[in-house]
């Protein structure tokens, strides 16, 4: 899955003489946290977020009459108080290198940037979110099966194969090695929903012939 595919591609962003009064005004009305910082070439110069400028911001326990307070907030600009070494992405790099960035630098969004560092887009948490439904199929609702299984080649097979047996219709499989033990992978598998009967007979099945730690059935 590539970045290119799920990020927003009309990006808001903000020049380092925007003023810190019309940036925030651009956040609110476009629901960010965030924006790209660029020049007059659309190159990627910072990242400037709601926290900076709340930071920046005279307190609200300020002495400062309304005029005073207007004209500061105008005379501040974002090249003041944005972050200049800025982490960001290419539209060829996977979602999955993009939702690694967010959590390893806790952030909420990235700027996605061409060879020449323009910024052609952006991808944020919610948009990893997206992927994720996608992928897992879980809008078709079903039953998902969570197996503990020996991380050796044919363990997948004698699973599938069991489901076979009832004819039953895979949505999708993911695989986790963070819980699992050595040499063992943990297997998520997501099927098309079927009867209570039906199900049970599944269940009883992989619980019998394999380690089944958990099935639930989603609805929406």
């Amino acid at each position: 899955m590539l970045i290119k595919d799920w990020m927003s591609k009309s990006p808001v962003t903000a020049k380092p003489a925007t003023s810190i009064m019309k940036a925030a005004k651009m956040m609110k009305e476009n629901g960010y946290h965030r924006l790209p910082v660029v020049d007059e070439n659309g190159r990627l110069v910072g990242i400037v977020s709601d926290r900076d400028i709340k930071e920046a911001s005279p307190s609200k326990a300020t002495t400062l009459d309304m005029h005073e307070l207007y004209y500061l907030l105008s005379e501040i600009k974002i090249g003041d108080i944005m972050t200049k070494t800025v982490v960001s992405v290419s539209p060829d790099d996977t979602v999955e290198k993009a939702a690694v960035l967010l959590l390893r630098h806790n952030i909420g969004g990235l700027p996605v940037v061409d060879g020449d560092n323009k910024v052609v887009g952006v991808i944020t948490d919610s948009d990893i979110f997206k992927v994720l439904v996608s992928i897992t199929g879980v809008l078709n609702g079903g039953l998902q099966f969570a197996l503990d299984l020996p991380d050796i080649s044919g363990s997948l097979k004698s699973v599938l194969d069991d489901l076979k047996t009832h004819d039953v219709r895979i949505i999708s499989i993911l695989t986790s090695y963070d819980e699992a033990a050595p040499g063992r992978r943990t297997v998520y598998i997501r099927v098309h929903p079927i009867d209570e009967a039906q199900a049970k007979s599944v269940v009883d099945r992989l619980a019998a012939n394999h380690h089944l730690l958990y099935w639930a059935k989603d609805n929406f």
